[in-house]
C-alpha cells in the first residue's frame, strides 16, 4: 500500500507543470499557474509534500474536484456505494450459477451434461464485454423493449436498470468461473480419498458433500474473491455504456477530465480494494484447506 502510495505520488505530485495544466487547462496563464503551484504546496520539498499528502489521504482530506464541483471523498464514496450495489447483484447471480455449473458437469466428467456447460463455457467466455453489451442492448432493449437501455445510479433506481450491467458482467464470467470449478471438482471425484468413501458404503451425495465439494472449492472461491479486483476494472466499460453512475465510470471520467485530485483518490481506493480482496483470497484459502493450518 505505502509502495503503491509513493508510485502514485511520484507519478502526478512531482511534476508541477504538468498539474497545473491539467488542474487549471491549456488556456491558463503562467502566472495562474504560479498561483496555483504555490497555493497548493508545491513549493516545498518533495518529502515533505508525500508526507502531507498521505497523512491527508488517511484522514479523508481528498480535496475538492474541479470536473464534479464537490468533495472528492464524497464523490467516491457515493460511487463506490453504486458499485457495491452492483457488484453485490453480479456475484449473488454469478456464485451460484458458475458453482453449479462448474460442480455437475465435474460430477459427470466426459458425460453430455459436462460436454453442454463446456461448450456454454467456451462460448460466453469468448466474447469480450463490450461486444456482449452491444449484443445483449440490440436484442432486449432495442428489439424486445424488455429493459431500459441506461441507468440512473442514483437514489431510488429501479431494480431493472440493473438487469443489463449485470446480465453482461456475468455473460463474460460464468464460464471461466465454472471451467474452474468443473476441474476442481473432477479431480476432487477421482481422489483417492472420494473412492474410499464410495467404497466403504457411504452414500453418494455424501460422498461429494462432504468430502469432495469443500476441496473443490478451493480454487473457484480463491477465484471469486480475486475477481473483485477484475470488477473494478471491468465495470468501466459496463457503466459507462449503460450510463451507470459507480465507480468504474468515475475513473473514466476523472481520466478525460484530467481531475488530479479525484484520479488520485480513485487511484489509491483501487489499490486499496486490490490489497484487502488479496488478503480476503488468503484466508479464505487457509481456511478451505486444513493441511495449510497443520
Amino acid at each position: 500500500m505505502l509502495a503503491a502510495s509513493l508510485l502514485l505520488f511520484l507519478l502526478f505530485e512531482l511534476l508541477p507543470g504538468d498539474v497545473a495544466i491539467s488542474a487549471l487547462g491549456a488556456y491558463s496563464t503562467e502566472e495562474q499557474r504560479r498561483i496555483w503551484l504555490t497555493l497548493h504546496g508545491y513549493d516545498r520539498g518533495a518529502l515533505v509534500r508525500y508526507i502531507d499528502w498521505l497523512w491527508r489521504f488517511v484522514t479523508g482530506d481528498w480535496g475538492q474536484s474541479m470536473l464534479l464541483r464537490g468533495s472528492v471523498a464524497g464523490i467516491v464514496a457515493g460511487r463506490l456505494a453504486n458499485t457495491a450495489i452492483l457488484a453485490a447483484c453480479f456475484f449473488a447471480v454469478l456464485t451460484p450459477l458458475a458453482l453449479g455449473m462448474g460442480v455437475l458437469a465435474g460430477m459427470k466428467e466426459r458425460s453430455v451434461l459436462d460436454r453442454v456447460v463446456s461448450a456454454i463455457c467456451v462460448l460466453t467466455a469468448s466474447v469480450p464485454p463490450f461486444a456482449s453489451t452491444v449484443l445483449a442492448s440490440a436484442i432486449l432493449v432495442f428489439g424486445l423493449h424488455w429493459l431500459p437501455g441506461t441507468s440512473s445510479g442514483i437514489d431510488g433506481f429501479s431494480w431493472r436498470e440493473l438487469v443489463m450491467p449485470v446480465l453482461v458482467l456475468v455473460l463474460y464470467d460464468v464460464g471461466y468461473v465454472a471451467r474452474i470449478t468443473r476441474t476442481s471438482m473432477a479431480e476432487a471425484m477421482t481422489a483417492p480419498y472420494v473412492r474410499l468413501a464410495t467404497l466403504r458404503g457411504i452414500p453418494y451425495h455424501r460422498v461429494v458433500l462432504r468430502h469432495a465439494l469443500r476441496n473443490a472449492l478451493v480454487a473457484p472461491v480463491t477465484v471469486l474473491l480475486l475477481h473483485v479486483n477484475w470488477l473494478v476494472s471491468g465495470v468501466i466499460v459496463v457503466e459507462f455504456f449503460f450510463a451507470y453512475k459507480g465507480f468504474g465510470s468515475l475513473i473514466l471520467e476523472a481520466s478525460l477530465g484530467k481531475d488530479l485530485f479525484l484520479l488520485e483518490a480513485c487511484t489509491m481506493v483501487t489499490v486499496a480494494i486490490a490489497v484487502a480482496s488479496q488478503s480476503l483470497s488468503d484466508l479464505a484459502y487457509l481456511w478451505l484447506n486444513p493441511r495449510l493450518r497443520a
